[in-house]
């Protein structure tokens, strides 16, 4: 049988989920670490952990249906009684059929997960719905504060209010109770401030897997020609009012 793996031309959905059947045929059992699982079937032999190689996405479905937070691969793999390469074939099989199917949801990795979420087409729909008469959205001080924490971590209150030119006492502690920061270490020098960065709340936020997949600050930055204009315009802007003072 030719592997997913030694096959050069794309596999079409049927071939694709063959493919992955196969693969959950021959694995039959959980790796012999997986020592709770065979202790929870020990305790109650009434449990079966085992799933039937036809259900298995069915399973991962049920899964990450009742999922609050991004499910990790190792998780799946041992839930599911199958190897960690067979639920990444499984998932991108699922979230292919989702598109094709023109659904609105599909599933995505997220901060080292696996997790139900809505396509990028359908957000304006969605942040609609959860907008909608919503009175506790972030200041503009909270995601300037969350943007420094995200790009310079781990870093102190010092460094941020330094950044800031402000106090971001208030503003730190409102984005602790969100969840979106933590403090994550100690800084070595005098006084041991504490040093915070974000966490997996605010990768599931935006939707992002890690850290790395933030946007470059550089596609933020204005070109140097934009700034000789803007000196420029304000340097003119500085002679007209000394010109009227006089």
């Amino acid at each position: 049988m030719v592997t997913m793996a030694e096959r050069s031309e794309p596999f079409s959905h049927d071939e694709t989920f063959n493919a992955i059947a196969a693969q959950v045929e021959s694995q039959q059992s959980l790796p012999n670490d997986a020592g709770s699982f065979e202790d929870e079937r020990s305790l109650d032999p009434e449990i079966d952990l085992v799933a039937p190689s036809s259900d298995v996405g069915a399973a991962l479905e049920a899964i990450l249906m009742v999922a609050e937070q991004p499910v990790e691969v190792g998780l799946l793999a041992q839930i599911l009684e199958i190897s960690t390469e067979t639920v990444v074939s499984l998932c991108s099989y699922l979230a292919d059929s989702y598109e094709d199917e023109g659904r609105g949801f599909t599933i995505a990795r997220i901060a080292g997960g696996y997790r139900y979420q809505t396509v990028e087409a359908q957000s304006p729909y969605v942040e609609r719905f959860i907008l909608e008469g919503q009175m506790t959205r972030l200041s503009s001080a909270a995601l300037e504060t969350l943007a420094i924490v995200a790009y310079k971590q781990p870093i102190s209150r010092a460094q941020i209010s330094a950044i800031r030119g402000v106090n971001v006492d208030g503003v730190v502690r409102t984005l602790q109770q969100r969840g979106y920061i933590n403090e994550v270490a100690r800084d070595s020098g005098p006084g041991s401030a504490g040093l915070y960065g974000t966490t997996p709340s605010f990768l599931e936020r935006l939707g992002l897997d890690n850290l790395e997949e933030l946007p470059s600050l550089g596609e933020f930055v204005p070109e140097s020609e934009i700034f000789e204009t803007l000196e420029l315009a304000l340097r003119n802007s500085s002679e007209d009012d000394s010109g009227i003072a006089e």
